[in-house]
């Protein structure tokens, strides 16, 4: 038996391939596992579980359809969907997890997250995070009419777009080293939890890293985008495997 591992598969209607993509391997692959964990962004943009979305309703009617044949489903909120809530989650049958979380993978402990918060290099992304995640604000924003909310997030993503290609066209060693994983608090957060494994998405960096922290040998597996084909991580009592779909 094998648990998978998924994140930023930034389902969106520009993309109806990888949707479609999702869908088969909900009810093929997925159907036989232990359990399947999704670290956030399964979503490009969410703006409430109020919005009609005929592809999330099918995303939720397969997920369910796994969860309903004994198959756990695992969510953990990303910085596309953090206001995914209880309401879609019920539907889809997944059970939200805190991000982060340390679960039991046969026998290890295993820390799980979706991966921004280790992005501590990133001031601008870490502050508009904060902001974001407070309950204040999530009830505010929620509380408006769904044009307005379609707007601000519209006016979030064309910032964020704009300021990564500006950062791009400037130095791009600092852009590679801003968006990625701070190494200080990959080790302190490894420090912090007490484990030897970490899995997170996020970056769009797939590979399994082997470092030193604490004086420990420790193993960083972080998960592939969806953008242009699938990645799903395969953990079995034997091993694991990174791979694309």
């Amino acid at each position: 038996m094998t648990t998978l591992f998924i994140s930023d598969l930034h389902l969106d209607a520009s993309r109806p391939a990888i949707t479609d993509l999702f869908l088969a391997f909900l009810r093929s692959e997925a159907l036989a596992a232990d359990a399947l964990y999704i670290l956030g962004d399964l979503f490009e943009a969410w703006i409430g579980d109020d919005t009609p979305s005929p592809a999330a309703d099918a995303v939720a009617a397969a997920l369910k359809e796994v969860s309903d044949a004994g198959v756990p489903v695992y969510f953990i909120r990303g910085n596309r969907d953090f206001l995914l809530g209880e309401q879609y989650a019920a539907r889809a049958g997944m059970r939200i997890l805190p991000d982060p979380s340390v679960i039991d993978l046969y026998g290890t402990p295993v820390l799980l997250q979706h991966g921004d918060l280790l992005c501590t290099d990133d001031l601008p992304y870490q502050q508009f995070r904060a902001q974001t995640r407070d309950p204040a604000f999530q009830a505010q924003f929620l509380a408006q009419p769904l044009a307005a909310r379609i707007a601000f997030a519209q006016k979030a993503r064309d910032a964020s777009q704009s300021r990564q290609s500006e950062m791009k066209q400037g130095d791009r060693a600092q852009f590679e080293t801003v968006t990625d994983v701070a190494p200080a608090e990959v080790e302190a957060t490894f420090v912090r939890y007490g484990v030897d494994t970490m899995i997170h998405g996020h970056t769009h960096r797939p590979a399994v890293h082997s470092l030193m922290a604490g004086g420990q040998a420790r193993t960083r597996i972080v998960l592939g985008d969806w953008y242009e084909q699938g990645s799903v991580l395969r953990v079995t009592a034997d091993g694991m495997s990174l791979q694309a779909l």
